[in-house]
């Protein structure tokens, strides 16, 4: 009996303190004042080892997903059938990101092929977007932030059967169901995860089935909270059972233009219907000897291409170099501060859908023309930019690499937290904010027209080396992807990061509209004052502009030699199983994580 006593004393005690613990772990985390430990070796303030592993690896920004997606690689699966894969997942824990709703861009090596390859699974304006249409519904000198007149015919679920169809091994049956299951039992919702649907509570609320669908109570649901989406697992059953034609001209179709009209949206049938991802060339350039391939337009790749030609022409004229000046240094981040503002200039002038407008793409990604930009760069004061809006953030990235050699650079977005803040009711997903990003100026190549692409924000990044494919990343985050590009580049061409350390050096974001420049805490302790001094409106910021980074690269074997039990392929199957290292990272700065087998 007094055992017994004991025992339950014992529990209460233990419940009491384990509560104390939940409680204080749900407090505001800034109340946690500790300083951060070191690493026991190597660069000390980097956050965790690279990922090392053979046969596949699953890189992005929630555990849960690239956990599905590295069970898809053991179960056979490729990289193209991970991606799918972990995409659904995505749209289920980061429900403001990414979804069904909104668009895909990808560029991937493809290894039975051997050729890199980019689809462009981004939507198009419904057939009423004209600025007279929009004027008329209240939309006079800006596009429509949010609501029905911001959606674009989402391109993500067609852009996942296209590349399924030409490179992947399994389908929507086998690839959605760990989303279906994750929605109907429900996730827990992480502190970031929480701050993101806080941001996006006030759009959500302006719709009746979003607040149904992604509100509880009224409210974003509680940290640690288990949430469920049975609307959502509906919407990947009927996709598993019917195929992509459920969504572009069946049930799912049906709901989007019922939908759209109650709201007085234009979409029609034929909107829906025609939506067909592209495959389309990457643009690229060296860079040191790296081959850097970046999306063309409609997105803004050709803007990492022009900064870092900048970089790399203009840095000798100027009597400087990256790896010499190094982070330390103020000029170092004076110069790609200055090398962002020329190409973000050109992005902002000339970006648009390619089949609506001419694009001196070749032009800006060219070495000549790098060197004409050099005069404009003053090393003793900053610039001062056309003032341009910045795109804001709110997107998934992940990468994927199988045993066979092909690597998946994929990047997945409903643009704004919680995109156009529409729900589909009955199907559970948000239609994207994309049209958003479209111009109402006459005169502009961005200009809304009925069929026409928006600028996007979207990069899927990829590096080659003496022609074989050495490490696919990308940066999610609005404004900053590009500029984000630049800097994870440079931090492993020109100051030799592993993949891992590019992620967690510090960055800055720069805004073109403002002309303000956002460092990262510790970097500004380091150069913000001597920034300051050269005329750069400097302030201090944490991580949450600085975007989401993951990256796979892959170091083969030297030389290669057959494992043994390495079972070859059969003439005309599969390439034979791929001899080296892959090697992961994931920001710290998001949730995720790199995993491998």
């Amino acid at each position: 009996m007094i055992h017994q006593r004991r025992a339950t004393f014992t529990r209460a005690i233990y419940l009491l303190l384990f509560a104390g613990l939940v409680n204080s772990v749900q407090g505001d985390a800034a109340e946690f004042s500790a300083s951060r430990g070191d690493r026991a070796s190597g660069w000390l303030p980097q956050s965790r080892s690279e990922v090392l592993a053979r046969n596949g690896m699953v890189a992005t920004s929630q555990p849960l997903a690239a956990q599905a997606g590295l069970q898809v690689l053991k179960n056979g699966g490729n990289a193209i059938d991970a991606a799918v894969a972990t995409a659904a997942v995505m749209n289920v824990v980061e429900p403001g990101s990414a979804g069904i709703g909104g668009d895909v861009f990808v560029i991937a090596w493809l290894a039975k092929e051997k050729k890199l390859v980019a689809l462009n699974g981004s939507g198009r304006a419904p057939s009423g977007a004209t600025p007279r249409h929009l004027a008329g519904r209240g939309a006079v000198k800006q596009m429509p932030q949010h609501g029905i007149d911001s959606a674009t015919a989402p391109g993500a679920v067609d852009a996942w059967d296209v590349l399924l169809k030409r490179a992947g091994s399994m389908t929507f049956k086998e690839l959605l169901q760990p989303a279906v299951e994750l929605a109907e039992q429900g996730f827990a919702v992480s502190e970031r995860i929480r701050n993101d649907w806080l941001y996006g509570a006030e759009v959500l609320q302006a719709d009746a089935d979003s607040v149904q669908t992604y509100l509880v109570d009224g409210t974003p649901p509680a940290t640690y909270s288990v949430f469920r989406n049975p609307d959502l697992a509906h919407a990947f059953r009927v996709l598993q059972a019917q195929g992509r034609d459920a969504f572009y001209q069946g049930e799912i179709a049906s709901a989007i233009l019922a939908k759209s009209r109650l709201l007085g949206g234009s979409f029609t049938a034929a909107d829906l219907a025609e939506t067909r991802a592209e495959w389309v060339t990457p643009i690229g350039t060296n860079y040191h000897g790296y081959d850097v391939f970046e999306f063309p337009p409609n997105t803004q790749g050709f803007a990492v291409l022009e900064m870092l030609n900048i970089l790399e022409v203009c840095a000798p004229t100027l009597g400087v170099s990256l790896a010499s000046l190094g982070p330390k240094s103020p000029l170092y981040w004076h110069l790609l501060v200055e090398a962002k503002k020329l190409a973000y200039a050109d992005l902002y002038a000339y970006n648009a859908d390619p089949h609506f407008a001419q694009i001196p793409v070749e032009k800006l990604i060219s070495k000549a023309y790098a060197a004409e930009q050099c005069r404009r760069i003053d090393m003793r004061k900053a610039g001062v930019p056309e003032a341009k809006g910045d795109p804001v953030g709110g997107t998934v990235y992940l990468v994927t690499a199988d045993r066979w050699g092909n690597m998946v650079s994929f990047i997945y977005s409903i643009y704004d937290t919680f995109g156009s803040g529409i729900t589909v009711p009955g199907y559970g997903f948000v239609l994207n904010d994309r049209g958003a990003l479209f111009s109402l100026d006459p005169h502009s190549p961005n200009v809304v027209a009925p069929g026409k692409r928006p600028f996007h924000t979207l990069l899927p990044g990829f590096v080659m080396k003496d022609g074989r494919p050495l490490t696919a990343f990308g940066l999610m985050g609005g404004s900053q992807q590009a500029q984000g590009h630049v800097q994870a580049l440079i931090n492993m061409i020109d100051l030799g990061a592993n993949v891992q350390a590019a992620s967690d050096a510090a960055r800055f974001s720069h805004a073109q509209a403002t002309n303000t420049l956002q460092l990262e805490s510790s970097l500004y302790g380091l150069v913000g004052a001597q920034l300051k001094a050269l005329g750069h409106t400097v302030t201090s910021a944490n991580g949450d502009d600085m975007g989401g980074y993951q990256a796979i690269s892959f170091v083969p074997f030297a030389p290669a030699a057959a494992r043994p039990g390495d079972k070859l392929a059969a003439a005309g199957s599969e390439p034979r199983p791929i001899e080296g290292v892959y090697h992961g990272a994931s920001d710290h700065r998001k949730d995720g994580q790199a995993v491998g087998w």
